[in-house]
């Protein structure tokens, strides 16, 4: 296959990272005056030399959403904003201008090239869920919005609203919906259906997602966010945390970008949106949450395991690297600070750093060796990339033989009972692999921690088939029963995918 698993970009899309539009603006007026003309001496009253004035600039507030407005004001910011649009690859990522016959169902001419095409491992992972049907590779944050509405998953089950939280402007629409209030918005969309919900947006993710308008300060504008964080904080021991009160300028620069680079789940009927950190963020601790109220996102299709899907980990694999213990935060290399057109700000051009080495990387990096190049930082990075793909080949191989022989032994007339812990197993496994398959770095942002993963998801997959081979077998994890879902209403063909 090729080997377009992952760049190291907080970007999806999508996905969905990203709502990372939130680096720090230019310090500037937000509505300036337009200013007088000159004042004319008695000499000159008589000349038509008077200076015109200035046309009035837009009034931005809480209720503009539209980052056009926004961008009367903020040009520059505005200008690399669109370069979003663009489409590029790197080793391991990043996506490829693919072309595409409109549709009524899909009016896109062009999209990024398919995941799931490429590699039937992916398929077999999801078998008899969405993603198998259709996953692609990672766009800008300008294709958010129109690349999950016309997502193939879209016609294979009926999505919820809860699915616009990573792929659209959503914070005027909560506002709207929830009478001024953003938590009931977000609740009451999250349980629409999505081709409903979508309706009330108009944007993918917008500077009002970020920025406070009044004084574009960084700021959280997602409830899924607002309660995880506080959920993460009080399992460290801090009780009734308020991002917005209580996080820094330094940890803005990655919450913001956390709104939606994150794992997340629908939680009952209502399908709330919920970050699964009660127990504290790290992959172990979310499967533990995850076992402990019973979820899985489906059944899967060929061994009957009661599967997970992984969403787009970065925040969380991000919290467990070098970087993160450095300080440094998704805006510093995906945003960096740079000089454009004669002024300083922060670059609204969201991508991936390795299309970005010079401002991303070699500033920072420069200050601790003087003679590294922007060449041997590429280098080093996709070095690391490599031994991450080489690993996560070999988890991958461990899980399509367990799903292998778990299918033959279901077919072979085994009962629930013996392949319990097999099915355990690979969920565990599977959850593991996806974790960081999902994650856009190919390892990156925590090249420990994601070798680490996939070593236990690798562990996970083996010891389900000597399971299957031996009953007796005691495997290294206590194997939790999951239950069967509840049955769906009626008029819900199938279950909702996240």
């Amino acid at each position: 296959m090729t080997k377009t698993s992952r760049s190291y970009t907080a970007i999806v899309a999508v996905a969905g990272l990203s709502a990372c539009l939130g680096a720090l603006l230019l310090a500037l007026p937000v509505n300036p005056p337009a200013g007088d003309a000159f004042a004319q001496t008695a000499a000159n009253k008589s000349s038509k030399a008077q200076k015109a004035k200035p046309a009035a600039l837009p009034q931005i507030s809480d209720d503009v959403d539209d980052p056009a407005v926004w961008g009367k004001l903020f040009p520059l910011q505005y200008e690399l904003y669109l370069k979003t649009k663009e489409m590029q690859p790197t080793k391991y990522g990043g996506s490829i201008p693919t072309p595409h016959t409109p549709t009524a169902a899909d009016p896109r001419t062009v999209t990024s090239q398919s995941k799931s095409d490429a590699d039937a491992g992916l398929r077999t992972m999801w078998a008899g869920y969405a993603f198998a049907a259709d996953f692609r590779e990672e766009r800008g944050h300008a294709y958010m919005l129109e690349d999950q509405k016309y997502t193939k998953r879209q016609v294979v089950v009926q999505q919820p609203g809860a699915c616009m939280n990573c792929h659209a402007s959503t914070y005027l629409a909560n506002k709207k919906v929830g009478d001024g209030d953003i938590v009931k918005g977000f609740e009451k969309i999250n349980a629409m259906p999505y081709s409903e919900a979508v309706k009330l947006v108009q944007h993918p993710v917008a500077c009002i997602d970020c920025h406070d308008a009044k004084t574009m300060a960084l700021r959280v504008t997602r409830p899924a966010f607002i309660e995880g964080i506080r959920a993460f904080k009080a399992s460290q021991g801090i009780p009734n945390y308020d991002v917005n009160k209580q996080a820094s300028q330094a940890e803005m620069r990655a919450y913001v970008c956390g709104q939606c680079h994150v794992e997340y789940y629908f939680k009952g009927p209502e399908k709330r949106l919920v970050f699964p950190w009660s127990k504290g963020l790290k992959v172990e601790q979310i499967t533990a949450l995850y076992d402990e109220i019973g979820f899985r996102d489906w059944t899967h299709k060929d061994t009957g395991a009661p599967a997970l899907k992984a969403q787009h980990p970065e925040f969380e694999m991000w919290s467990q690297g070098i970087h993160a213990r450095a300080g440094v935060t998704c805006a510093d290399c995906h945003m960096p600070k740079m000089s454009y057109k004669g002024a300083n700000l922060s670059d609204h051009w969201v991508r991936s750093p390795l299309l970005n080495v010079k401002n991303a990387c070699l500033d920072c990096h420069k200050k601790h060796d003087a003679k590294i190049t922007e060449k041997e930082l590429k280098n080093r990075v996709e070095q690391i990339q490599d031994r991450h793909w080489k690993l996560r080949e070999d988890a991958m191989a461990a899980l399509m033989g367990l799903i292998g022989d778990l299918k033959s032994a279901k077919e072979a007339g085994k009962s629930d009972a013996d392949l319990k812990t097999a099915r355990y197993l690979q969920r565990r496994a599977q959850f593991y692999l996806d974790f960081v398959e999902a994650e856009n770095s190919t390892g990156f942002h925590a090249p420990q921690e994601a070798a680490r993963i996939l070593g236990e998801s690798l562990n996970y997959a083996r010891q389900g088939q000597i399971a299957i081979r031996d009953t007796s077998f005691k495997p290294t994890v206590a194997i939790v029963d999951i239950p069967p879902p509840p049955p769906a209403p009626a008029p819900d063909p199938a279950p909702a995918t996240r």
